[in-house]
Formats: C-alpha cells, structure tokens, sequence
C-alpha cells in the first residue's frame, strides 16, 4: 500500500549541505532578488533610494538587468510598457515615501491600462510600521494606503522569512486576469537584516485561469448565431490575452463587423472587410453600434472613449465579456461573463453556428464612407496626412506609444495599428509624460526593434531627462516631438468652452539643440519630409529625435 507520506521528495544530502551552509553576507535584499530570479524576472526598473540601497545591493550582485531612469514616474512608465509588450510581470524597485509616491501616476496608468507591474518599495524600520510616528526620514502616516485605491492588491513582508511568498504572493496577483499593478513593501531593516536562511529556488506563482461559465457562453453563441446585425466591440482584453486570433475566426464564423477600442487598437485586421476600424468618436458610428441587435463587447468596460463620451445606449442585446470583475456591466445592463477574453471567445468558437450574411462588408463600408464624408466637410487634411506619414515610416511591427496629445487623439480613432500590440498610448489614466519613458521601456523588451514615441511639447518636457537614459542604455527609440507652444489638446477644449484658453501657453526649449546636448541625433522637419525623416531616425540604431513645428487641431465632437 502507498501512502502519501512516501510520496514526498526528501532532499539530496547535497541539498541538505547546501541549506545548511547557504551563501554568507546575504541580506533580506538577496531574498527579494533570489525571489524574482526563481519566478522568472530578468530585468528590473527603478531608482535606488536611501532605505531601498540592500535591494539595488542584491541586484548589482546578481544577473537582473537593471534599467534606471531619471525620475521614478518614469520608471514606472517604462515598467508599464515592459509588462504590456511581453505579459510578464516587471518589477519596479522604489525607495520609501517621496519616491514612491513619485510612482503614482505611472502605477494608475498601469491599472487603468491592466499592465502587471511589480512594485516593490522599501518602508521605514519594522518600529515605525502601524501607526508608531518615530520621525524616520521619508515616513508616512500609512504609505499603502496611499496605493491601496490604485493598485490591484497590496502585499507587506515584516520578517525575511516573509519575503519569498509574499513577493511570489504579488507576482500572481499581477499576472492573474485581469493584469494589474500590485504593491510590495519591506522595510528598511527587514532588507538589510542578514538571513541564513536558504537561498530562494523553485518558487511557482502561476496565475489562475478566468475561464467562462459554459452556461454563459451556450446563451450567448445562440444569440450570436440568431442575430440580424450582430456587432463586436473589442478592447484591451483581446491584446492582453492574446486573443486576436480567435477574435477573426468568430467575426468571419457570424459575418459580424468589428470596431475596435482605443486599447485594442490592432486587435482587429484594420483592412478587412468587416473591419469597422476604431472610430468611436463619431456619431455614425454610434449610431451604427446602437442598432445592433446582439452586441458582443469583449475584454471592455464600455467606459467614456469607447461609448463617445457615454452618448451610446444600445438597443438590442448586449453580451459582455470582462476579467475585471468591476467593470461587467458596469455601464450597460447585459450577458456579463466574467471571464479572460482568449478562453471565452474560444468557448464561442466552439458552439456558435455559422452566420451566412453576405451584406455586411457593405454596411461596414457604408458607415466608414459617412464618416470619411464628414471629415472631408472639415479642414483635417493637414492631421490625416501626418498619421498617412508615420505609417509609412514605422515599421510593421514596431511598437508605437503615444502621448495626451492633438496627434495621439487622432491616432486612436485612424491610425492603422498593423499588428496586435502594437500600438499603445496613456488614454487609460490620461497622464501626460507617457510616450518616451514608455517606449524605452519596450526598446528594453525588444531589443533591435526600432520603437517610436509621439509626444506634444508640453508632455514631452515631463520626461525630458530620459534623454539621458536612452543614450546611456543605447536604447533604440525615435522620439517625434509635435511643438506647437503649449497644451494645444486643452488649448482647443478651452476655447472650445469658454471662449479664451488660460495657463496653456508655454515657453519651451530648442529640442534639437537639447537633444543634442544630450549627444542624442536631432533633426526638425516638416509635414513634407516628415516620412524620410522618420524613416532614417528609425533606421539608424540608438535614441534619436524629431521635433515637427506645427499646430494641429482636432475634428469636430459630434457628442456635444
């Protein structure tokens, strides 16, 4: 008879002697660096700081690649995008107090954008946690609880033998659906402590599985396969989960057509036939979305960009598929199914029926040719032929991320993504400063891929720094600087509103000449040139910069 107590692995006498002589001089530092190495982590972000030094201790001992920017926002930016172009969970080391709050807005932009950033910060000593005011520098009154409402989950080691799970504990937390940023904290003392206890290996924190309940997905293929105008809305979801794949299978399966969001921008070949790109910022395409009779919205919460500033009430069915729990029918009663978007969609593949409609590629060209007809009433020749060039000068796959600016507002309804994941930009928080800081982070996850980031003047003097660290790290990212002297996307809304624009006009510096005390390779376009400027800034290895002079504008709302 076999019990399950002859059914444990007992360690090797080579592993006992190991455990029982572990490496001498290790701190709670080489617990947290041994941690990430066993769950796979490579590379780490971040900054050193005061109580954080036994952690950037352990990494300059160990074999992380450690990528350090000029401010912890920053950082957090390039972690963001690390996370979002490879699904891995990245760590992001900060020190205690003002440099951790420094990390805030990036960490909202990740949980808006569901990227699974690790954070983990130092803490004043163990004596000062709970609400024990002892006067340490950088202290807070509760320093999680100004993450708590930001991030996914919130995890504190007190002791080194803490360490390992609750780090392997927050990775899990980040990489289960939905992804998100998490929050670690140790403190000073507990990194500095000398542990024997023995080094780190074999950690497994493998995320859980969302799957759908197949009760879900059996009314909702019927509905689909019924349909007279299906429709399918897909967002972020289908980036994150690697789905775009099955998403064109079960468009072609229903003859459905498919508008894509603002974060699924690529999610959806923009050419095909029944592509109905990511115009959402338009009545005719409001219009179109209400008439459906089963709308399927997959990996979306239906927020304010992807419902023309909530001006869109559908009229049919609505089957919602969301991993965030707090985002199912937030906005619109529907079918909620909780559930990741490549395992639902793959459910649907396997019951809905096939959908004969051979009218639908003309409907869809029917509602993009009233929008373009729309647009052409407008003077926006100038902001189309501008996206028309960087298409031509970006390569098929390289990644593209894209500031709060006049250009980026355009690209998210016409900018022709090519590829999934691609293209990626901060309208999930809404931050300025995140299109440079961001594509170094993704020139680190891809390295020999050239990486664009399109920034207005305003945002791009938020990350004006990180000059430095592209030239310091080699990173291979063109930077189009779009100058137009001031905030120009509040510029418009203000005069929009009330008549005249107060506090948007800025005084801004020679960016080539700046670029180039930085020995970054600087050139100034214009609309004419900009294509063959690009493509030789992109072409050519290392950080470089185009500063384009213009002012754009932006197409008429049609929600007001």
């Amino acid at each position: 008879m076999t019990h399950d107590h002859d059914l444990v692995l007992r360690p090797t006498e080579a592993q006992t002697a190991a455990a029982l002589a572990p490496p001498p001089g290790r701190t709670g530092g080489d617990l947290v660096v041994e941690t990430l190495r066993s769950l796979g982590a490579t590379t780490v972000f971040g900054l050193p700081g005061q109580h954080a030094l036994a952690v950037f201790d352990a990494v300059g001992r160990s074999d992380l690649r450690l990528v350090t920017l000029r401010t912890e926002n920053n950082a957090g930016f390039a972690a963001d995008a690390y996370g979002r172009i490879t699904g891995e969970a990245v760590p992001l080391l900060l020190s205690t107090g003002p440099g951790a709050l420094m990390a805030l807005p990036a960490l909202a932009e990740a949980a808006a954008a569901s990227a699974p950033v690790l954070a983990i910060s130092s803490q004043v000593p163990v004596a000062g946690l709970g609400g024990g005011r002892r006067g340490h520098l950088h202290e807070l009154r509760d320093q999680a609880a100004s993450f708590r409402d930001v991030v996914k989950s919130v995890h504190t080691a007190r002791t080194p033998s803490q360490i390992p799970s609750v780090v392997a504990e927050a990775w899990e937390s980040a990489l289960t659906a939905p992804h998100g940023p998490v929050w670690v904290e140790i403190p000073e003392d507990v990194l500095r402590a000398e542990t024997f206890i023995p080094q780190v290996t074999g950690m497994d924190a493998t995320p859980h599985e969302l799957a759908p309940r197949p009760e879900l997905t059996a009314v909702a293929a019927h509905w689909l396969s019924e349909a007279a105008r299906p429709v399918i809305i897909a967002g972020g979801g289908v980036i994150r989960s690697d789905a775009a794949g099955k998403l064109k299978q079960l468009a072609e399966r229903l003859n459905s057509p498919v508008v894509t969001t603002f974060g699924g921008k690529g999610a959806f070949p923009w050419t095909h036939p029944l592509s109905l790109q990511s115009w959402l910022e338009d009545r005719h395409m409001t219009d179109f979305l209400e008439d459906a009779d089963v709308l399927l919205v997959v990996g979306s919460g239906l927020g304010e960009l992807s419902s023309n500033y909530h001006t869109f009430f559908p009229t049919g069915r609505v089957v919602q598929i969301e991993a965030d729990l707090g985002k199912l029918e937030s906005n619109h009663a529907a079918l909620g199914i909780h559930a990741d978007a490549r395992l639902a969609l793959q459910a649907l593949l396997e019951t809905v029926a096939e959908r004969p409609d051979p009218y639908a590629p003309d409907r869809v060209r029917m509602v993009l040719s009233e929008i373009a007809d729309r647009l052409s009433t407008q003077d926006v020749a100038l902001e189309q032929d501008l996206l028309t060039s960087i298409r031509a000068a970006l390569p098929p796959r390289s990644p593209s991320f894209w500031d709060m600016t006049i250009l980026s507002y355009w690209a998210w309804s016409a900018f022709d993504a090519k590829h999934p994941n691609t293209m990626h930009s901060a309208q999930g928080a809404g931050g300025l400063g995140y299109a440079f800081p961001a594509a170094l982070g993704a020139a680190v996850a891809e390295p020999g891929t050239p990486v664009l980031a399109v920034s207005g003047d305003g945002g791009a003097m938020y990350s004006i720094a990180e000059l430095a660290t592209a030239r310091q790290h080699g990173l291979d990212v063109t930077w189009l600087i779009v100058d137009d002297g001031g905030y120009g996307i509040l510029r418009e809304y203000m005069t929009e509103s009330f008549g005249r624009a107060t506090g948007t006009e800025l005084t801004r510096p020679d960016f080539a000449a700046l670029a180039a005390a930085f020995d970054v390779p600087a050139t100034t376009t214009t609309p004419e040139s900009l294509t063959s400027d690009l493509k030789k800034a992109l072409a050519t290895p290392g950080p470089s910069v185009v500063v384009l002079p213009t002012t754009l504008k932006m197409f008429a709302a049609t929600h007001l």
